[in-house]
This record gives C-alpha cells, structure tokens and sequence, in this order.
C-alpha cells in the first residue's frame, strides 16, 4: 500500500497524521439535518405485522440494516413521529449500550422509516455520503466513542457530543474513488464471509442430524424398526424401550444464588443458566451436590441445554438435577437423547422458553441396551468433537476476515494508505 506524498498533524490526538491536503471538519459543519428517535406513545397496540419500519439497535450493524426482526408502525403512528423520519442514505447511528458506535446507511430499498430512542439519524449531502458513513466505521471513530463516554454512569451519546465529533473531507474526487475502491474491497470480503457463516450452518445440521439418527434408530442402518409411540421420534430399532424421565431419575433444583456469593478463589462451581464456560458462573467455599448427575437449564433461551457433572458442586435456582436411579443408564447417552428429545418439549414463554421439574419429568427419551448407549455416546462424542473442530476453525476464519474489514476501512478513511490514482 502506499501512502500519501505529504502529511499534516490534524490537532487531534486520536487522528495524529492525515493527508495534506484534507480537511477537518465537524458533524455539525457537515449536516443537512440531525435527528433521534422516540419510542412510539400507545405501547404494543401501536405495532402491526406489516407496514413502515421501526428500527431499533438491534436492526444497525456495521455491515448493513438488518431487517429480519424488524418492528412495524402504521402510517397513522408514522406521521406523528415526524421528528425521527428517514429517508434512503440517512447513516444511522447507535447512541446507548453495548452497541454504541454501530452504524449504517438506510438503503434505497427503504423509502420509509422510523427510529426509536436509541439511534440518531444524520442527514448529508448526498455526495459526502459513501465517504462519512465509512468514516463512522473506522476504529478511531468507534475508539473516540468509547472515549467521551468513559466515567458516565450510563453509555449514552447523545445529540451535543454527535454534532461535535470531528470528521475528515477529502477532496470531493478522492471521496469517490476511496469509497468505490472500500466497496469493491468490503463486498469480496462480506462475500467470502457469507460463504463461510453458511459452511458453519451446514455443519450444525449436520450436528443436530448426526445426533438425532443416532438417539432415535442407532448406528446399524439395516436394524428392524417399531412405532415409538412418541410423535417427535417415530419409529425406534425394535429391541430398544422408551422411557421417562422421572422413572429414570431423581430430579431436583438447585438454588438461588446471587453474584456477591461467589468468592475469587472458591473451591466449588456453581453452574447456571448460561452456556459458555461450561455453564460456570463462579466458585464457592461450599457444594450442594457431590457425585456423577447431570443437570439441565430450566428457563431462557437455553432452557433445555443438558450437561453431565461430576464431583462437588453448585447449581442456582435455573438449573435442575437429574440424580440416576438404577445402574444401567449411560450418562453420556442420556445427555445426547435427552437434549435432543428436551427441543420438543420447550414451553415458549417471555423469556425465551421453560422446561420445569414436573415438564421435565415427563419427557420420553429412546434407551437402548447399555453396551449400545455405550458406542452411540462414544461415536457422538467423536462426530460431534470433530465437527466443533471444524465450525471453530471457520469462526476463526471469520472473525480474521472481520478485522481484515476494519482495519481496511480504518487505514484508507483515515488516510494512513494510499488507494487513490493520482
């Protein structure tokens, strides 16, 4: 890459060096117009299954407007929001939480939108577009952000601080060749990384399919079949017996608690609701459970994750104990069957979903002999390990191409690399 001929100190810390022969401006010298949004008055009665967009920080990522869980408003409630009114080429802001900084373009395929509290909207000259909303991508832009937030109690960048944020104008030709040479470059990476996050959804069906044929008919395709009577499996090998779980199992609960238990150096896990880290939330000085169990997530989107467990350890009140009662279950089996047999037997609620000790304790899950839950743990365990393998190999992949973007959008738009024809 090569750089510019001749630079100038910009006067401000984060920006350091910039281009000759470009020019430092602010928001506010730059603007047509400058606009935040409200949350509609009426509440959930405002809200219809089609009509005109109402986005929300969740709909703005850097990489475009994502609309696939986008809220509507009527035309009624969208002529009383005038003040937060869109139009196509608008850049879009996200102003509070963790997703502060996050920006993109209304594109030409919405001619009509709203937003709501959380995101401001800036109206340019149509011409300065392309360049200023890569400008907002950069990490120096995302960094300074950060910055004018730190020591408030809550994030918030609110309309003052907008307006004032300092923003660089090339030449208005460099403008144009810059932003075509950024779209060419980040549409063969968003490409490449749409390709990828598809091999990744591929292998976790396979996942989930390799799971379900094997806990539902085994691993000898030519075995006789029987009716399972149970309607989310079917037909089972016909040596194999279906089972509850409250037959097999002594369930239980664990307990609440709270964050300020937990001790640095403490002995003892305590598992919850989550699924990173094995469900570890922290550790105690004490255990409640000792021995080899498992347990599974009672409430939330990961109502149903099922995991084994084994020694001294805790639980807190959104995770439930499943204590076998007889010799010949395979823990590791039963953790395959039985999550899978749990993604039928979720009961949709505000949080996400529930499985509870009484919902729990019926649910049927296929049982082979235990040699045969044996080698299908075994195999699962060996397919599924290597298919993580694989999907974590292509996250890393990503994640790479994803840094390749930013640090490309970030070099050009601040004028650390040279992409323009002299």
């Amino acid at each position: 890459m090569k750089r510019y001929g001749k630079y100038k100190d910009s006067g401000i810390s984060w920006l350091e060096e910039i281009p000759e022969n470009w020019e430092i401006k602010r928001v506010k010298d730059a603007i047509v117009k400058i606009g935040s949004g409200v949350t509609p008055k009426g509440g959930s009665e405002v809200y219809v299954n089609s009509g005109i967009p109402l986005l929300r920080s969740q709909n703005v990522y850097d990489d475009g407007l994502r609309i696939d869980n986008v809220s509507y408003i009527d035309e009624t409630t969208y002529n009383k929001m005038k003040s937060s009114q869109l139009k196509p080429n608008d850049i879009l802001i996200n102003i509070t939480g963790a997703s502060i900084g996050r920006t993109c373009i209304v594109p030409q395929s919405i001619p009509k939108a709203n937003i709501n509290q959380h995101i401001i909207f800036l109206r340019l000259n149509i011409k300065l577009v392309p360049f200023i909303a890569a400008y907002f991508k950069t990490n120096a832009v995302k960094e300074y952000i950060n910055l004018i937030q730190a020591g408030t109690s809550k994030e918030a960048l609110n309309m003052g601080q907008t307006l004032n944020i300092p923003i660089l104008i090339p030449p208005i030709t460099e403008q144009n060749q810059i932003a075509e040479y950024l779209n060419i470059k980040t549409q063969t990476i968003e490409k490449k990384i749409k390709l990828l996050e598809q091999k990744i959804q591929y292998y976790r069906e396979l996942r989930k399919s390799t799971i379900n044929k094997a806990v539902t008919k085994g691993l000898d395709d030519k075995v006789e079949l029987k009716e399972s009577g149970i309607n989310y499996i079917n037909h089972i090998p016909s040596h194999w017996k279906t089972e509850r779980i409250k037959d097999i199992f002594n369930i239980g609960r664990g307990r609440v608690i709270g964050q300020s238990e937990l001790i640095e150096n403490g002995k003892y896990p305590v598992y919850s609701s989550q699924t990173e880290n094995d469900g570890c939330l922290g550790y105690i000085e004490t255990y409640d459970f000792e021995g080899d169990l498992l347990t599974w997530t009672t409430d939330g989107v990961n109502a149903g994750t099922v995991f084994r467990r084994r020694g001294k350890f805790n639980c807190t009140n959104v995770c439930g104990t499943l204590k076998p009662k007889r010799r010949n279950v395979n823990l590791n089996y039963t953790v395959y069957a039985l999550q899978e047999s749990a993604t039928h037997n979720k009961r949709i609620d505000t949080n996400g979903a529930k499985i509870m000790n009484n919902e729990m304790g019926v649910i049927h899950i296929a049982f082979p002999p235990l040699s045969e839950q044996a080698k299908i743990a075994q195999y699962l365990d060996e397919r599924t390990t290597t298919i993580d393998r694989i999907v974590k190999n292509i996250e890393t992949q990503i994640t790479t191409l994803k840094e390749l973007r930013k640090t490309l959008i970030n070099d050009v738009v601040t004028g650390k690399v040279k992409v323009i024809n002299d």
